[in-house]
């Protein structure tokens, strides 16, 4: 049996650490809005990880570019394919926006984005309490909107791995799938 294609290392390096981070931001997300005591505590590692998020995502993005998925299975039907490529095309997008309107609800606030010590991203939206309320607020709906994507992609890559079987969770596993052996056993 030939080796079933696969996404690049790099691609699924970026993947499981983006999965991680985004949960994390997800998570964080939550507690901010229900913790009032760590509040400054979650921000102060929210906005850099969403930063971290957006830079992994244009790398993400270049990689992807450059080095194509490997193509879905011929027998899936049509409206899962354009399913797939509808859900990455919108994961995609929250993943950038996501960062972007953050950095600019702060900037609107005049909340300056510092990343330590004294480096601190520049703004890029003047200030403006009613801009910051409209970003702020679609901050949030879009988070509920990739947290849904995300149980959507999860969903997916289940029916692929324990369904399916063929070979669309392996292609992006962290793991190396083992060859079925082929000839007698030692033991025979």
């Amino acid at each position: 049996m030939s080796d079933l294609p696969r996404f690049n290392l790099l691609a699924r390096l970026l993947h499981w650490s983006m999965a991680a981070a985004i949960l994390a931001m997800l998570l964080i997300g939550v507690a901010m809005v229900a913790s009032l005591a760590d509040y400054h505590v979650l921000v102060g590692v929210h906005r850099p990880l969403g930063l971290l998020i957006l830079l992994l995502v244009v790398v993400r993005l270049a990689n992807r570019w450059r080095h194509p998925p490997p193509t879905l299975p011929a027998d899936l039907p049509g409206w899962q394919r354009r399913a797939a490529h509808a859900s990455h095309v919108a994961l995609y997008g929250l993943m950038l926006a996501m960062p972007i309107i953050g950095w600019a609800m702060l900037s609107a606030a005049r909340d300056p984005v510092a990343l330590g010590g004294s480096f601190v991203l520049p703004p890029i939206l003047p200030h403006s309490p009613l801009a910051y309320a409209w970003l702020r607020a679609l901050h949030g709906v879009l988070a509920y909107a990739l947290f849904c994507l995300v149980l959507a992609h999860l969903g997916a890559a289940l029916l692929h791995a324990l369904i399916r079987r063929d070979g669309v969770f392996a292609s992006m596993a962290p793991w190396r799938r083992r060859r079925p052996a082929t000839g007698l056993r030692a033991d025979a």
